[in-house]
């Protein structure tokens, strides 16, 4: 098969006085987010749960929780410092972090949590899937605290399973049959959707085992000055790291291998200042995913996320690379993107943003540059204002403005560009794509419901001609 190659190359000239153009790019301004986002830091202390009753073995898990309960409780009443899981295998119920408590898992430890959902009570206040509701406690939870962190080149295995947690998707690749419950089948889902379109107050909002609404592995809640830094993780129930009304979150150098359903990398929700940076992500579903609540959640308690900046990481398996949605009614705002690498024959798309007329968002300011990808199976951008069809239309019109994707490499991919936005409203503009090289492309761009797409020393190489239908 012959290569063609296909160059486009677009300039738009505005007729302006050049001498009075600013010389500031959108990346001068993620310097200035950079240097407002601050790790926390704890004092020279450590507190060892061996100090305080825990045992390794799978039959100290009861005991072991409440051992870490102690620990974490008085390391924070004492001032803060390090709750040290010394190396071992070593078995726990639901974490609680409190304010100054750095949990730091060692080299060599593995720390297995509970798949018994009747571990995780008392519920507490979270969101699912962007839904506000009182559900399972997150295998690792803090709520209104400051300055916490999870630390060390251990492991987190939320021992999820078909047999366990993933069932409750309610699909038979993951091990669902005929008879259980799940959050599609007699679960949830579907009810909690009610309550958001009603305005249920979120105390009347209490799921039960029946829901099958999985818990997510870390999720600080309104917290400030979050640290998870240098751990694996593996085996979540559902989305692996959810930092939620969160202010002032790094991310940093976290290994996530995890392939069950809704089984996201990272999903900072509603969150301000958010630094992702020198992780690696396999994953099965997004490896990153930016939220902002859902349909009248999100409106109610408009809080965007913002300010988030993600760089040096590494994507293998997931539906995208860093995705926008699709919970995102509150909107997002500010995105940076740089220097990553991304490269899976089962990673669907690099950059997605996902949306439709019932949960709505304003997205802009989405900055991305100097990422290399190998091979992903749809498209290196992808725009999509008609996700999940099956909801319906509503009148929360999505917008996408000032995108801008520079100096980006694709090797392989069936679309270039992929945008699909409304019949009814151009609620898509001004997307720039400048010094990228995508090869071996089957589409180069097919794109509906937009203005203002801009290409500039845009390149091409196909290994096939298809016009897009």
């Amino acid at each position: 098969m012959k290569t063609k190659s296909l160059i486009v190359l677009i300039c738009m000239l505005i007729g302006v006085n050049t001498s009075a153009q600013s010389t500031s790019t959108p990346w001068d301004e993620a310097q200035t987010i950079l240097s407002n986002i601050k790790a926390p830091t704890f004092p020279n202390k450590d507190f060892l749960i061996t100090r305080y009753g825990a045992k390794p073995g799978s039959a100290a898990m009861k005991a072991n929780t409440k051992a870490i309960a102690k620990v974490i409780d008085a390391c924070s009443k004492q001032g803060g410092g390090r709750v040290v899981v010394p190396a071992g295998e070593w078995f726990t119920g639901p974490i609680t972090l409190k304010s100054n408590v750095n949990l730091h898992i060692s080299e060599g430890a593995v720390l297995k949590f509970s798949n018994n959902p009747m571990d995780y009570h008392p519920f507490v206040e979270t969101r699912w899937e962007g839904m506000d509701c009182i559900n399972y406690r997150p295998l690792i939870y803090a709520y209104q605290q400051d300055n916490i962190a999870i630390t060390g080149k251990g492991t987190l295995d939320g021992q999820a399973t078909d047999e366990t947690w993933w069932y409750m998707k309610g699909k038979k690749e993951y091990g669902w049959k005929d008879g259980l419950n799940s959050q599609e089948h007699g679960g949830g889902r579907d009810r909690l959707m009610q309550m958001v379109l009603s305005d249920t107050p979120l105390a009347q909002r209490v799921m039960t085992e029946a829901d099958c609404l999985r818990p997510q592995f870390v999720s600080p809640t309104k917290c400030n000055n979050v640290l998870i830094e240098g751990v694996s993780i593996i085996r979540a129930p559902f989305w692996v790291v959810h930092p939620l009304f969160c202010n002032n979150v790094t991310v940093r150098d976290v290994h996530i291998n995890s392939h069950g359903p809704n089984n996201d990398g990272c999903d900072p929700e509603s969150c301000k200042n958010v630094l992702i940076e020198g992780c690696s992500f396999d994953t099965g579903d997004d490896c990153i995913a930016i939220k902002s609540g859902r349909n009248n959640d999100g409106r109610n308690t408009p809080i965007p996320s913002e300010n988030i900046i993600v760089r040096n990481c590494e994507m293998k398996d997931g539906h995208g690379g860093v995705v926008m949605g699709s919970e995102i009614s509150a909107g997002v705002r500010n995105v940076f993107v740089e220097n990553c690498k991304m490269d899976s024959p089962n990673l669907d798309r690099v950059i997605r943003i996902k949306s439709n007329t019932v949960r709505g968002g304003v997205i802009e300011n989405i900055f991305v540059r100097n990422v290399e990808v190998g091979l992903c199976v749809e498209a290196v951008f992808r725009v999509e204002f008609k996700y999940e069809k099956k909801e319906g239309t509503g009148p929360f019109l999505p917008v996408v403005r000032n995108v801008e994707m520079r100096n980006v490499t694709s090797h392989k991919s069936k679309y270039g560009v992929y945008i699909e936005g409304l019949d009814e409203s151009i609620q898509i503009s001004d997307v720039k794509f400048v010094d990228c090289h995508f090869e071996n492309v089957q589409i180069p761009t097919k794109i509906s419901g937009a203005k203002n797409i801009v290409f500039e020393n845009f390149n091409l190489n196909l290994s096939e001609v298809k016009v897009a239908k």
